[in-house]
C-alpha cells in the first residue's frame, strides 16, 4: 500500500509503523496510509528558522510575489493530476475546482499585492509623524518579517485551498510554513506539495510537510513563530491552550466552524428573483462540497408567514440534485470525506432531532448514481425545520459538518439579527433582500457577531462570489465561537506574520534606513535634472529646488476661464465679508499646474516616459495675487514595474518592451513665508531603465 511521505529538513521521508489507513471516499478502498511517527518536530522548526527563514528574509517583497506567480503558473500546468486524485476525495469537479484553482488563484491575487509594498525586505507601516518644534525628531513604524515558521493546521475539506491559501500570505511576507494537512485527504495535499519541491520555485526550507500527527511540534514554538489553525472550535480551543503557546505568546489564529446563517428578508415575496435568489443559494450551499465547508449554511432563518411556501421551495430544488460517483457527468453532489465523517454528521443530526424535525432527506437511505451507497461515504442532504428557535439551544450550538440545514421562522426584523448572533459567532452570514433599509438595518445590527455579510439581491446574484466563498483580498475568520481570528485579508493577512516597531529618529537618519524619503530630511544634490536621470540612477532624496514665479490676478483669471472653474472666491470682484478668504484666491489646480511647469525639464527628451497619477494632493493655505511660489522637488521612492506578460506579439502595446520602473516625486509647493508649505503632492512618473 501507498504510504504518504513527509517533506522535513530538505527530504521526503516515512514515518515510522503502519501508521493511519486513509479510504477512498467514493468507494471505500483503502488508497494510503500515513504517519509522522519518528519524525523530529523540533529539528524541523529549527530547520525551517534557520534555512528557509533566512533565505525568505533576504527576499524583497516585490521577489516574494513573482516567486508565488511563479509557482502559480506552475501548479496551473499539473492540474489534470490534481483533479484525479480529488475525486477520490468524493469532490466532484465543481468542488474540486473551489479547492484546487481556488488556491491556485490565492496565489495569483496575493502575487499581485506585491505592488502594495516596497521592493524592499521590509516595509513603512502607516502614517510618518513630527515629534518636534524644529522638524529634527519624527517617528514612523516598520513592519520586518518574524524570525519564525508559520505552523498552519488545516482542516480536511480543502485539502489544496487550505494549504495555499495560507502559505502564500507566509510566504509574501517572508515566513516559511510547516504545513500539517488533515489526515483523512492528506494524500491530495502530498501530491500538491511534491510538485511545488519538484519545482524548486521556493527557496530549501520554505516549505515543509507533515502527513499524519501534528505530534509534540507547539510544544517547541516560540514567540517568532505563528500558528493557525482550521477546523472545529473544540480541537482549536486544546490547541490553542498549549502551555508553550500561552508561555511565549505565540501568535496563533483560529478559524473555526460555526454556525453561519442567511436571512430572507421580510420584503421578498414567492415570485420575486430575490425568492429564487435565495433558494439557490441554500442549495449551493448545502451540497457544494456536500456541505463540507467552514462557512456552509447551518441556520436558515424567514419570515414566519413565508416558512412553509420556502422549505417546500428549498426541498424541491434539493430533490433536483443528484447524488453518487463524482467521476459521473450527472452527478452534482459526491461524498462526504470519509465514512468517519458520515457517522459523524449522523451522530449530530441526532442531537439537532431533539428539537428539529427532517422535513427533506433521510438518515438511512441515500440514492446514488454509479456508486455503492453502502461502500462510499454517501449521505442525503438533511433540511430540518424548527418551530421554536428562541426556545431551544441545540439548533444554536450544535454543528453537522455535512448538507444539513435547519430552517426556523422570525417575527420582525431584529428577531432575525437576534437569531443570528444566537450562533455566538460565525464566519459569515447573508442576507437577500431588495430593500436597502432592511440590509442596513440587518448589518449595522448583525455585523459585531460574523467576520462577513453578504448583502445579496437580483442585482448582483449573477456575479457575485456567494456566501460560502472567502476571498483573497478580504477578511477570512470570525469572532467568538468562529475562532476569533482572521486569514487573508490582503494586507492585512500579510501583516499577521510582520513585525511592528516603532522607529523615531531624525528625518535624514529615517530616511536613510527606510529608503523613503521623510519630510524635513536633507536633500540631496542630484548633480543634474532628476529627470535626465535613468531609474537606476536616482537616488532617494535626490531634491531640486526650482525657480520662482509670482502669481498674478490674470494667471488666476486665465485659469478660470480656461478651466471653467468659477467658484465665487476666485473671482476678484467677490465681496470676501464673511468668507474664509481677504482676497481673490488662486485655484489649487492652477498651483498644481504651475508646479508642474516648475518642475517638469521641458522639451527635449528624457527618461521620463509619462505621468503615471497624484496622489495626497493637499493645498494647506490660500495663495493670493503677489505670492511668490517655488517648489522643492524630491525623489521619495522608487518601485519596480513588472513587464506586461503578452502571450501573442499583436496583443503589445507600445511600450511593453521598455524596461521602466515607478518613481514616486514628493512636490511641496513654498510661498517664501514663515510658513512657507502653500500645498503637497506626492507625483508618479515612469521612469525607463537603461538599455541592456
Amino acid at each position: 500500500m501507498n504510504k504518504l511521505q513527509n517533506y522535513t529538513n530538505g527530504e521526503w521521508v516515512n514515518g515510522e509503523g503502519d501508521g493511519q489507513l486513509l479510504y477512498n471516499a467514493v468507494t471505500g478502498e483503502q488508497i494510503a496510509a500515513a504517519s509522522t511517527k519518528g519524525l523530529d518536530f523540533k529539528a524541523m522548526l529549527e530547520y525551517g528558522r534557520s534555512v528557509g527563514n533566512t533565505s525568505l528574509r533576504t527576499m524583497t517583497f516585490h521577489q516574494r510575489g513573482n516567486m508565488l506567480k511563479a509557482l502559480a503558473l506552475h501548479l496551473r500546468n499539473h492540474l489534470a493530476g490534481f483533479y484525479r486524485i480529488s475525486y477520490q476525495t468524493g469532490a466532484t469537479k465543481a468542488d474540486s475546482w473551489v479547492d484546487i484553482e481556488g488556491g491556485i488563484g490565492n496565489l495569483f491575487a496575493n502575487a499581485s499585492l506585491r505592488r502594495k509594498f516596497p521592493d524592499e525586505v521590509f516595509c513603512i507601516d502607516g502614517e510618518s509623524h513630527n515629534l518636534s518644534k524644529q522638524n529634527t525628531f519624527m517617528g514612523t513604524h516598520i513592519l520586518t518579517p518574524k524570525e519564525g515558521v508559520a505552523v498552519h493546521i488545516n482542516a480536511f475539506n480543502f485539502p489544496v485551498w487550505g494549504m495555499l491559501e495560507k502559505i502564500a500570505v507566509n510566504l509574501l511576507a517572508g515566513m516559511p510554513a510547516i504545513v500539517k494537512p488533515a489526515t483523512v485527504t492528506a494524500y491530495l495535499t502530498e501530491a500538491v506539495v511534491k510538485e511545488i519541491i519538484a519545482s524548486k520555485i521556493l527557496p530549501e526550507g520554505a516549505l515543509q510537510l507533515l502527513c499524519g500527527s501534528a505530534g509534540d511540534i507547539l510544544d517547541h514554538v516560540s514567540s517568532q513563530d505563528v500558528v493557525t489553525f482550521t477546523g472545529s472550535a473544540s480541537t482549536g480551543l486544546l490547541l490553542k491552550s498549549n502551555k508553550n503557546i500561552l508561555a511565549n505568546n505565540v501568535p496563533f489564529t483560529m478559524e473555526a466552524d460555526s454556525l453561519n446563517c442567511i436571512v430572507l428578508g421580510h420584503d421578498v415575496q414567492p415570485g420575486m428573483p430575490e425568492w429564487e435568489v435565495f433558494v439557490k443559494e441554500v442549495r449551493r450551499e448545502m451540497t457544494l462540497k456536500a456541505g463540507q465547508r467552514c462557512t456552509g449554511i447551518r441556520r436558515i432563518f424567514v419570515p414566519e408567514n413565508k416558512m412553509e411556501d420556502m422549505w417546500k421551495a428549498i426541498a424541491a430544488a434539493l430533490s433536483q440534485t443528484t447524488i453518487g460517483n463524482p467521476l459521473n457527468e450527472k452527478v452534482r453532489m459526491g461524498s462526504l470525506a470519509g465514512e468517519t465523517q458520515r457517522q459523524e454528521v449522523k451522530a449530530q443530526v441526532q442531537k439537532l432531532l431533539a428539537s428539529s424535525q427532517i422535513v427533506y432527506g433521510s438518515l438511512d437511505s441515500v440514492e446514488v448514481i454509479d456508486a455503492d451507497a453502502g461502500k462510499g461515504a454517501f449521505i442525503s442532504p438533511v433540511l430540518l425545520m424548527n418551530d421554536k428557535p428562541f426556545a431551544t439551544k441545540e439548533v444554536h450550538e450544535v454543528e453537522a459538518f455535512g448538507p444539513v440545514s435547519t430552517i426556523m421562522p422570525y417575527k420582525h426584523a431584529d428577531d432575525a439579527v437576534a437569531l443570528s448572533k444566537l450562533g455566538k459567532g460565525s464566519l459569515v452570514t447573508t442576507i437577500v433582500t431588495a430593500n436597502e433599509k432592511i440590509a442596513r438595518h440587518y448589518v449595522i445590527g448583525a455585523a459585531t457577531h460574523h467576520g462577513r455579510i453578504l448583502v445579496l439581491n437580483n442585482e448582483c446574484a449573477k456575479e457575485s462570489t456567494g456566501h460560502g466563498s472567502p476571498l483573497p483580498l478580504l477578511v477570512h475568520g470570525g469572532p467568538g465561537r468562529a475562532g476569533g481570528g482572521e486569514e487573508m485579508g490582503g494586507i492585512r493577512g500579510v501583516k499577521h506574520y510582520l513585525q511592528r516597531t516603532a522607529l523615531q529618529g531624525s528625518p535624514t537618519m529615517i530616511t536613510g534606513i527606510t529608503n523613503v524619503y521623510q519630510p524635513n530630511a536633507k536633500g540631496k544634490d542630484p548633480g543634474k535634472h532628476p529627470f535626465r536621470k535613468y531609474f537606476e540612477d536616482l537616488q532617494v532624496g535626490d531634491q531640486l529646488l526650482t525657480d520662482k514665479r509670482i502669481i498674478s490676478s490674470e494667471d488666476i483669471d486665465r485659469f478660470a476661464d480656461l478651466s471653467g472653474d468659477h467658484f465665487y472666491a476666485h473671482i476678484k470682484t467677490t465681496d470676501f465679508n464673511g468668507t474664509m478668504f481677504e482676497q481673490q484666491v488662486a485655484h489649487g489646480y492652477l498651483i498644481m499646474s504651475i508646479a508642474a511647469g516648475l518642475f517638469v525639464d521641458s522639451y527635449a527628451k528624457n527618461p521620463v516616459l509619462l505621468n503615471y497619477g497624484i496622489d495626497e494632493l493637499r493645498f494647506t493655505k490660500p495663495v493670493y495675487p503677489g505670492a511668490e511660489i517655488q517648489i522643492r522637488f524630491t525623489c521619495k521612492e522608487k518601485l519596480p514595474n513588472d513587464k506586461r506578460v503578452v502571450e501573442k506579439p499583436e496583443d503589445m502595446k507600445r511600450g511593453d518592451d521598455i524596461d521602466k520602473g515607478i518613481v514616486k516625486w514628493l512636490v511641496e509647493m513654498l510661498d517664501g513665508t514663515d510658513e512657507p508649505v502653500v500645498g503637497v503632492a506626492t507625483i508618479l512618473t515612469m521612469v525607463a531603465k537603461k538599455k541592456q
